[in-house]
C-alpha cells in the first residue's frame, strides 16, 4: 500500500511538473516570442519559402521599430493572414520611388547590403514611381525582399503599429541557416 501511494505521489507530482511546463510554454506564445514559418517568396533572398523564425512580441513595446527591421504583421486585407516584410520608412517619413530605388527624405536608401544590384522595384497602385508619400503617425511603409513578387506598402499603404505582431530575430530552421536576424544599415 505504501509503494502504491509513492507511485500514485510520483504521477502526479510528474503530472504537475508537465502542467506548469505547458502554461509557462503558453504565456512565452502568447506574450513574449512565437515560432513562424515563412510562406511564400516576397523576402527571398532572404528567406525562403519552408524556414521557420522565431518573432519577438515584446520588443515594440519597449521600442519603437526602426529602418531595416524584418517584421510580422497582419494583412491588411485578411487579418488571419501574417505577413513577413521589412521597414523602409517611419511615421512622418516622406517615401519616393524612384528609377527602381527607394528614397526617404529625399535620401536613397543603401540596400546593397541584402539586395542584389540589379533588383528592379517598381511602383504599385499606392506608391507610384516619382510620387512622394508621407507615412502617416502610427504607421510604416514596408516592402518585401522581393520586389518583383511583393505584395506590399507600395499597393497596400503604410502599416499600422497596432497591426504589428512582432519582430522577426532568429532562424531556426533550416539548420544551415540558423542565426541571429539582423538589422542592416540603410545610410538614412
Amino acid at each position: 500500500m505504501d509503494a502504491l501511494k509513492r507511485i500514485t505521489g510520483g504521477i502526479f507530482d510528474f503530472l504537475q511538473s508537465i502542467v506548469v511546463v505547458l502554461a509557462v510554454l503558453v504565456m512565452v506564445y502568447l506574450f513574449i516570442m512565437s515560432p513562424q514559418e515563412i510562406s511564400g517568396a516576397s523576402m527571398e533572398p532572404n528567406f525562403h519559402n519552408g524556414e521557420y523564425i522565431l518573432t519577438n512580441k515584446i520588443a515594440y513595446r519597449l521600442e519603437l521599430p526602426k529602418r531595416g527591421d524584418v517584421i510580422i504583421f497582419k494583412s491588411p486585407k485578411n487579418k488571419e493572414i501574417d505577413y513577413i516584410k521589412r521597414i523602409i520608412g517611419l511615421p512622418g517619413d516622406k517615401v519616393r520611388l524612384v528609377n527602381s530605388k527607394f528614397y526617404v527624405n529625399d535620401l536613397i536608401i543603401d540596400e546593397s547590403s541584402y539586395l542584389p544590384p540589379a533588383l528592379f522595384t517598381f511602383g504599385g497602385s499606392f506608391l507610384r514611381e516619382n510620387q512622394d508619400i508621407t507615412v502617416p503617425v502610427g504607421h510604416y511603409f514596408v516592402a518585401g525582399d522581393n520586389r518583383p513578387h511583393s505584395s506590399d506598402s507600395r499597393e497596400f499603404g503604410p502599416i499600422s503599429l497596432e497591426d504589428f505582431i512582432g519582430k522577426a530575430f532568429f532562424r531556426y530552421f533550416p539548420f544551415n541557416r540558423t542565426g541571429l536576424i539582423t538589422r542592416p544599415n540603410l545610410g538614412v
